[in-house]
């Protein structure tokens, strides 16, 4: 192939050498004699017609049987036409002056130029000719005293053999490159054979006109034609159905026109088609036919239908981005969109906003209806966030009961705030499903871009610190981020650390609020309240790290503790003194509750009777039935149980219905209402009184604070009091005090 290029450029070798002559005659005549001349121009002619007869022939040759002999005899025909054009220089150095010979340099030098360029892609003889003309410039010039001339003429042939040793290797590059293309080409034309014989899929070819031609069975088999009646008919008709008479294509169409017309190869190219009345999804792949002048003759390719495949994969892809239950986009989904708009907001310079939503007491409906109910309930949440969106938000579900929004344009300081609020009111009004009027809430938390976050990550984790906020603050809020927050978020991280140390570091103790019989105010019990005196954090207020330990599962371990060390502080009491000990829903969903309860009062001694644990109706909303044989195995032990915090959750009348409490504790909430004069209070708390005699248990006021409060109760009823006013929580030697003082009052 490097030699076979040679004959293609033996006319511009040949020009290039007359002209060279013509100008090296033009600028010697006057000091070489024409006769010498005349016998150098003879010689020349001989020698550039002999190389013309060598690259005449190997142009002629395989290149699979050149040998190396060839090369060689056409690299001497080379030197020997070098040699001619170095006779110049050896009669300028005898017959001209300094400045003749330079001259004459300059002119022999176009020759190993115009070789490196016409014959480079054979290297060899074009370093012949640079090697031979270079080295009698260098010798001739130096005789003359031109030694700036011959350190030029070294630099010179350096960059031209530089340059011809690029040009052969781009050359040799580009020749190989080519040889593969063809034998790739001959593997496909193999396998384009082999499957139109096998019949995998089909085989199509059209015209430079873009009809059909030799349309194989298959082929139209899939246009629903015979392949008579395919033949010689436009292929983009047969494909477009209706669009082509409407000129309403599908992209897709209008794309394979396009590459057909600038008769560009593809591969894999979905097309959309109307086959009769139905509408299939294409894959093609095509490359242009040329005959051997290498003239564009149509189109090969192949095709198969994909449509079951594309709609598997449309599918997918639904599934990836959308959330099966609501149908909104999911967090992969919102995570792309929000990217795209803090993208926006950084080109534009404007601000986006995310916004993370949370439905308060969902998880209570969940676990007490079932999830069937809560999945009902969950779509027709979504169903409202749908009717708040407009065109510059995208709501999506980001799971569970977790929600978020991603504002494109939050600009207005103000629009963020309304939307929250928006929300929050649409949210909180009742929901009926399936014959359940529900009643949940939305907390909010927000944050903007890129003032908030400057990657969708911190975006998001800093619009869920918000979150956690307004979560704090009781639900049905919205916050916005703060930096504080992360301080917030540090600290609760360090007071989790802390907790799960508490108990080993013996930091936690208990302490005990009297109880009271309403008539005689003699204590009858003690409620264990417990307190934490961390060494890294002093004293942490109950309502700080009681939910954190419930969220942690902490709650379990601690709660054993506390029934334990409660238990054996009793025991060391008169009877019958009772202790009242809180538990945690998490505790009594632990199976092994009973055995703990066993455990504490084998090691204190106490009698069952004596131990009454306090619960809350949120116990029966995680799982109503496990609690329920939880606590009904405590009672079969002979312990008691009060429902604590009476009227403030749901459906307390079912729950005692189906539990036999001993004490039902009024909340704080409702006593202080009396007080104050509530007729809804006081209506509640005589109503309680009276439930609670006609079912035989005993009831007990809570958060009484005065001398007026107590009288109040005790005449609404109460059987017993607990409030500050018959004592604040004290340590364990201060309650035993209360004994001995008691028995003096009555002694």
């Amino acid at each position: 192939m490097q030699y076979a290029r040679l004959g293609e450029i033996t006319k511009l070798r040949v020009v290039s050498h007359i002209v060279t002559a013509l100008l090296l005659v033009g600028a010697t005549w006057m000091f070489i004699p024409w006769l010498w001349l005349a016998g150098w121009a003879g010689g020349l002619a001989l020698a550039v017609v002999h190389l013309t007869m060598r690259d005449v022939e190997l142009t002629r040759l395989d290149g699979r049987t050149l040998e190396r002999a060839d090369a060689i005899k056409h690299a001497k025909g080379a030197s020997i036409v070098a040699a001619v054009w170095a006779v110049p220089l050896l009669l300028a150095t005898m017959a001209g002056t300094p400045a003749d010979i330079v001259r004459v340099w300059a002119i022999v030098m176009i020759v190993p130029l115009v070789a490196a360029i016409t014959i480079g892609t054979a290297p060899l003889g074009a370093f012949a000719c640079l090697i031979v003309i270079c080295l009698t410039g260098l010798v001739t010039l130096t005789i003359a005293g031109q030694y700036a001339v011959a350190a030029s003429a070294i630099w010179i042939g350096g960059l031209i053999g530089f340059g011809l040793i690029t040009r052969a290797q781009s050359f040799l590059r580009g020749a190989v490159a080519e040889a593969g293309m063809a034998e790739r080409n001959e593997v496909v034309s193999l396998l384009l054979r082999e499957f139109e014989e096998n019949e995998a899929d089909w085989l199509w070819q059209v015209d430079t006109t873009r009809k059909v031609r030799s349309a194989s069975p298959r082929f139209a088999f899939a246009l629903g034609l015979e392949p008579e009646e395919a033949e010689g008919k436009p292929f983009l008709q047969l494909i477009a159905g209706k669009a082509w008479d409407t000129g309403q294509f599908p992209t897709s169409l209008h794309d394979l026109a396009e590459r057909l017309k600038r008769r560009e190869s593809f591969s894999n190219l979905l097309v959309k088609v109307t086959i009769g009345s139905e509408n299939r999804w294409w894959e093609l792949s095509g490359t242009p036919i040329l005959d051997e002048k290498g003239q564009h003759v149509g189109f090969r390719g192949v095709g198969s239908d994909v449509t079951e495949q594309r709609e598997s994969s449309e599918k997918i892809a639904y599934l990836a981005r959308y959330d099966t239950l609501t149908e909104m986009p999911n967090r992969l989904m919102l995570n792309e969109a929000l990217g795209e708009a803090m993208r926006y907001a950084r080109q534009w310079r404007s601000r986006c906003a995310f916004l993370m939503i949370d439905l308060d007491r969902f998880k209570s409906v969940n676990d007490s209806l079932g999830h069937l109910v809560g999945d009902r309930l969950l779509a027709q949440v979504s169903a409202r966030l749908k009717e708040l969106m407009t065109e510059n938000e995208m709501c999506g579900r980001l799971g569970g009961d977790e929600f978020a929004i991603v504002i494109r344009d939050a600009s207005d300081r103000g629009h963020v705030e309304q939307v929250a609020r928006r929300i929050i009111h649409r949210l909180s009004q009742p929901y009926e499903v399936d014959h359940h009027t529900l009643y949940v809430g939305a907390s909010v938390g927000s944050a903007v871009a890129p003032r908030d976050g400057k990657s969708v990550e911190e975006l998001m984790r800093n619009a869920d610190l918000a979150l956690y906020r307004a979560k704090d603050l009781g639900g049905t809020e919205h916050c916005s981020y703060e930096p504080s927050l992360h301080k917030s978020a540090e600290e609760r991280r360090q007071l989790e650390f802390s907790l799960r140390q508490a108990l080993d570091n013996n930091e936690m103790l208990l302490h005990f609020q009297p109880v009271v019989d309403a008539n005689t105010e003699t204590i009858v019990s003690f409620e264990a309240l417990l307190r934490w005196d961390s060494k890294e954090h002093g004293f942490v207020s109950p309502v700080k790290f009681i939910p954190l330990a419930e969220e942690t599962r902490l709650i379990v371990p601690i709660g054993a503790w506390v029934l334990e060390q409660a238990c054996i502080e009793a025991a060391g009491w008169p009877a019958p003194i009772k202790v009242n000990v809180n538990v945690s829903p998490e505790q009594l969903v632990e199976p092994d509750f009973a055995a703990t309860v066993v455990r504490a009062l084998s090691v204190s001694g106490l009698e069952p009777s004596r131990l009454e644990l306090e619960v809350t109706e949120s116990i029966f909303l995680r799982d109503a039935n496990v609690a329920r044989g939880a606590l009904e195995e405590v009672m079969a032990l002979g312990c008691q149980v009060a429902l604590d915090d009476f009227g403030t959750g749901y459906s307390s009348l079912g729950y005692l219905r189906k539990l036999r409490f001993s004490t039902i504790k009024v909340d704080r909430s409702f006593v202080q209402g009396a007080a104050q004069g509530s007729n809804e209070s006081v209506a509640i708390i005589r109503a309680v009184v009276a439930m609670a005699d006609s079912l035989e248990m005993t009831t007990t006021a809570e958060g009484v604070e005065n001398a007026e409060e107590a009288k109040m109760i005790r005449e609404m009823g109460c059987t017993k009091i607990q409030g500050y006013y018959f004592g604040r929580p004290m340590p364990s030697r201060e309650a035993r005090a209360l004994f001995d003082r008691q028995d003096r009052m009555i002694a």
